[in-house]
């Protein structure tokens, strides 16, 4: 055997192999939802907390921002927020298998399942993270392109003027959020679920994105009209909305990738 054939049998060896992918229909994510929303009532002791703490942060964002005089970047920093969102649906992931496996929940549900895998999945967490800061980073980019006072009242915000802001913000925006759904929408329960490094987690994400283009663009579309439908509740919407969401998520790892063998 030749020095070549010898690193070509290490580099096989070790190369990792991606968890197989499943084609899924479009009626899928409503299904997932109907799941998600069946282990909320399963769990609501155990759920609705996580939805307690979105509604909490949201209304201190806003608090702080009205405080500020700084009520346009409103938009900016919930974006930014709910990008860090697959990582902050942990515990609700960890519900989701317990119930599927008829195990007992605990409060501490976040804690044991950060501790499957907890290398990879912070280091998932320290990704979503930096595409946050890179997001306001961003937003603020944009802010200084089109104005040179620091400070943007409400009144001003609302009053039509600011269109062209408010459309390439939508357009900075939209293109991260599209990235960070490729490489995150199952990423953190695929890592949770398996003994697997994050770059392969993500791969597999961004293989079952490539696999299922038209499903999972409408589940990105019904995930963002049900937070924009919480706005409209004044954030309360989201006590209901975030948990289903994220056992929903769950469910949504579960077709979209093949059980280990």
């Amino acid at each position: 055997m030749n020095e070549t054939t010898v690193f070509n049998d290490i580099n096989v060896a070790t190369s990792p192999v991606l968890p197989k992918v499943r084609k899924i229909t479009l009626e899928d994510p409503w299904k997932w939802l109907s799941l998600g929303w069946r282990d909320v009532r399963a769990a609501p002791n155990f759920s609705l907390p996580y939805g307690l703490v979105f509604v909490a942060v949201s209304y201190l964002i806003v608090w702080g921002l009205i405080d500020g005089d700084m009520f346009f970047m409103l938009p900016l920093l919930a974006a930014g927020f709910f990008l860090s969102a697959p990582i902050l649906g942990l515990g609700l992931y960890g519900i989701s298998r317990s119930l599927e496996q008829n195990e007992k929940i605990e409060f501490c549900q976040i804690q044991k399942s950060w501790r499957s895998n907890p290398v990879h999945i912070s280091a998932m967490g320290i990704i979503l993270m930096l595409i946050m800061l890179f997001w306001m980073l961003a937003a603020i980019l944009v802010f200084v392109m089109f104005f040179h006072n620091p400070s943007l009242g409400l009144n001003q915000f609302l009053s039509g003027e600011n269109n062209l802001f408010l459309l390439m913000g939508v357009l900075f925006g939209g293109v991260i959020a599209l990235f960070t759904f490729c490489i995150s929408v199952i990423t953190v329960p695929l890592l949770m679920d398996r003994q697997i490094d994050f770059m392969t987690a993500i791969n597999t994400s961004v293989a079952a994105v490539r696999k299922n283009p038209r499903e999972l663009m409408l589940w990105a579309y019904i995930i963002a009209m049900m937070v924009c439908l919480s706005f409209l509740t004044y954030f309360v919407g989201l006590l209901f909305i975030m948990p289903v969401i994220g056992h929903a998520t769950w469910h949504a790892y579960r077709d979209l990738v093949e059980p280990a063998e």
